[in-house]
């Protein structure tokens, strides 16, 4: 068993040994890749002074130093809902979560041609309090782990279908630099009822 194995398995013993906070809310960033994913959750959590759930793909694609196969996909998928479920332990009334699912299934659906039936079941069974989904209105930037530089208009029609097809409300999120952090504020502002998110 390697480093990364015991290292899973450790942080899934923690998460099954206690109870989550049920009262947290839960905030989506998703959408294709070079649209400012990890960049809003890190701006949303620290301007709510809470915890946002980093995307498990980058630290384990970084980890195995090869060219990711099939089966990998699943362990990130896996590994991307440990890390959510740790983090409801510990978030401040809210938590801000930097991938899902749905990024999880249009990557597999892309590269395979299908869907494990793991992620396809976590796919329609976890919920979320707000999905913000980012446009491809931000230049495309290289990154050795992105793939996609030329469809990105397409991608983002997969990702509305995919999730209107489960019924599910989500905010689109435009603009650049603060504008869009601002955007996503007055959007979470409106869908909670409180005062204190614009910048």
């Amino acid at each position: 068993m390697t480093t990364w194995d015991n290292a899973q398995q450790h942080m899934f013993a923690t998460v099954s040994s206690s109870v989550q906070n049920s009262a947290v809310r839960k905030i989506l960033i998703t959408g294709p890749e070079s649209t400012g994913k990890s960049n809003m959750a890190r701006a949303l959590a620290s301007h709510l002074g809470t915890y946002y759930v980093p995307e498990y793909a980058r630290s384990y694609l970084n980890y195995i130093q090869r060219p990711y196969t099939q089966a990998d996909l699943l362990q990130i998928a896996k590994g991307q809902i440990l890390l959510e479920d740790a983090y409801m332990h510990i978030a401040n009334k809210y938590l801000v979560v930097d991938t899902d699912m749905t990024v999880m299934a249009i990557w597999s659906q892309e590269k395979y041609g299908e869907i494990n039936p793991w992620i396809a079941q976590e796919l329609v069974s976890r919920t979320y309090d707000l999905i913000l989904l980012m446009d491809v209105d931000l230049p495309w930037v290289y990154d050795p782990q992105r793939e996609n530089p030329n469809d990105r208009k397409r991608l983002l029609y997969l990702y509305r279908q995919s999730l209107e097809a489960r019924g599910l409300a989500y905010h689109l999120i435009s603009g650049g630099g603060k504008k869009r952090v601002n955007n996503a504020l007055k959007v979470m502002e409106q869908v909670f009822s409180l005062q204190d998110f614009v910048c």
